[in-house]
């Protein structure tokens, strides 16, 4: 099992951690470097009205999500009894594939069946993130977590550029070919350079989930930070699909419009990097759910300028804003994760709280999608704001209820 409980670092744990982190960093930039040109792979393979090519570009993106959401809980049953290297080598492995494969489709519908096999076998972040859990001593955790999230983020920020140019040499095809013998080399590494102290426990022997629940102090803080990660995923997906459209409109379709948007799009990620490792130490002196907190009310403030700004570049600055605001969220719900439940269950809380991600990913794609054709794109911020808000109200009301208690 881990060793979290104790303030001794596990043999290897430096080694694995620095695998693991690069895995991450890897699948976050493979993520990001195929995904911003799949719709223009996707108009290459046919004669598709603008229509029709929205629509494909929509189910391309959305099955992974859906399969995630569906499949990922019964992966976090078997890592818990099988172990969270298992897990990480079965979605680097796969994924390889995929997206292999997926360079070598000749139509729309072949893509959109391997982005719903990737879903479905998918978890590499997660997993890595719940293994380095289990094997590092619980006064570190807070640091831990926000460095395997950094990671993602990293990637995601290097993918596009990287894949911009790889797709304006060489077609859009060799950024699935690239990212798949990556994934590959890093199934490599996850396979022969990490090291997990995890005893394999009997399918009989198991806890179930419910029990485990039953035995918490207060599940109503697991299930709170189940939520929260929806919102937070909700809120980052909600303005992604039209931040492009929104930059143009504040533009005036004057200038390079592609190069602008690029930029305001990576200042969330550049300000969570800038921000992380520090934000990381804070969370292990003060705790989590300070820091958890504290992100939500800034997070939820910087929303209130960037519903009102008329420049991108002012946009750019509010999202550098948002991005130091970012990196205490998703780390800290995931430290919550870690300090409130058992070892054994790490694999299963985890993988639901993937679930909660994929459906943040959906809900969100689909709110940002709804409120700006029925609206304006200034509404998606505003709505955005106020689903913070209220997230906001809710962990305070659970908090203060288990403080009571």
């Amino acid at each position: 099992m881990g060793t979290s409980s104790d303030d001794q670092y596990p043999q290897g744990r430096h080694r694995t951690f620095y695998t693991l982190w690069l895995g991450a960093f890897i699948t976050g930039a493979g993520y990001s470097m195929t995904m911003p040109f799949i719709s223009l792979f996707i108009n290459e393979l046919g004669n598709f009205s603008h229509f029709q090519l929205n629509i494909f570009s929509g189910l391309a993106f959305g099955a992974t999500f859906v399969s995630q959401a569906i499949v990922s809980p019964l992966w976090g049953n078997l890592a818990d009894r099988k172990g969270r290297k298992l897990m990480c080598m079965r979605a680097a492995g796969v994924m390889a594939c995929t997206i292999f494969c997926i360079g070598l489709a000749q139509n729309v519908w072949m893509i959109i069946a391997l982005r719903f096999l990737q879903g479905a076998f998918s978890g590499y972040i997660n997993n890595a993130t719940a293994l380095m859990a289990g094997e590092t001593p619980r006064s570190h955790s807070g640091w831990v977590m926000t460095a395997m999230t950094t990671a993602g983020v990293a990637g995601n920020l290097v993918g596009p550029l990287l894949g911009g140019v790889l797709s304006g040499a060489f077609g859009y095809r060799i950024p699935f070919f690239i990212t798949g013998i990556l994934m590959f080399l890093n199934f490599l590494g996850t396979t022969f350079l990490t090291t997990e102290h995890f005893t394999p426990i009997k399918k009989e022997k198991m806890k179930p989930l419910g029990q485990i629940f039953q035995e918490l102090d207060n599940p109503a803080t697991i299930i709170t930070m189940f939520f929260t990660t929806m919102v937070v995923i909700s809120s980052s997906m909600s303005i992604t699909p039209i931040i492009s459209l929104y930059v143009k409109s504040l533009m005036h379709n004057q200038g390079n419009v592609a190069l602008v948007a690029g930029i305001v799009a990576a200042t969330p990620g550049l300000g969570t990097l800038v921000s992380a490792s520090k934000v990381g130490h804070t969370m292990d002196k003060i705790g989590p759910k300070v820091v958890l907190r504290t992100g939500l009310a800034v997070a939820f403030v910087l929303f209130i300028p960037m519903t009102f700004t008329h420049s991108p570049w002012s946009l750019a600055f509010w999202r550098f804003l948002l991005g130091l605001a970012n990196a205490a969220l998703t780390p800290a719900i995931q430290t919550v994760l870690t300090l409130d439940i058992p070892t054994e269950a790490f694999g299963r809380i985890f993988s639901l709280n993937q679930s909660f991600q994929a459906a943040g990913a959906v809900l969100g794609s689909i709110i940002g999608s709804v409120i700006s054709g029925l609206f304006d794109y200034p509404m998606v911020f505003a709505v955005t704001g106020l689903t913070l808000l209220v997230n906001f109200i809710v962990v305070m009301f659970v908090m203060q209820k288990r403080r009571e208690s």
